[in-house]
C-alpha cells in the first residue's frame, strides 16, 4: 500500500440520540469530539438515526423531527382531524 493517502481507520463512539444507545463500530470518520465509555477514551460521533431507532428495523413507527418539517407542513396545509 502507498504510504499517506488512506485515512486513518480507528474506532469511533457513535450515539444514537433518540434511544440513548452507544455503538463502538471501527470507522474513519474525522471527529474533534471525544468521550470516554467503558474505561477508555475514544472518538465520539453523535447520530439522529441508526438501527436501533429506525423504523424499518424495530417496527415501530417514530415521528422523528429535529428540524420542525412537520410543523411546518401542518401551518401549510393545515393540520388534518
Amino acid at each position: 500500500m502507498k504510504k499517506d493517502i488512506h485515512p486513518e481507520y480507528r474506532e469511533v463512539l457513535f450515539h444514537d440520540i433518540s434511544v440513548d444507545e452507544y455503538f463502538l463500530i471501527n470507522s474513519t470518520l474525522k471527529t474533534d469530539k471525544t468521550k470516554e465509555w467503558e474505561g477508555k477514551e475514544y472518538p465520539y460521533y453523535a447520530v439522529e438515526v441508526s438501527s436501533s431507532s429506525h423504523p424499518f428495523y424495530t417496527g415501530k413507527q417514530k415521528i422523528i423531527d429535529t428540524g420542525g418539517r412537520v410543523q411546518k407542513f401542518e401551518e401549510r396545509f393545515g393540520k388534518k382531524k
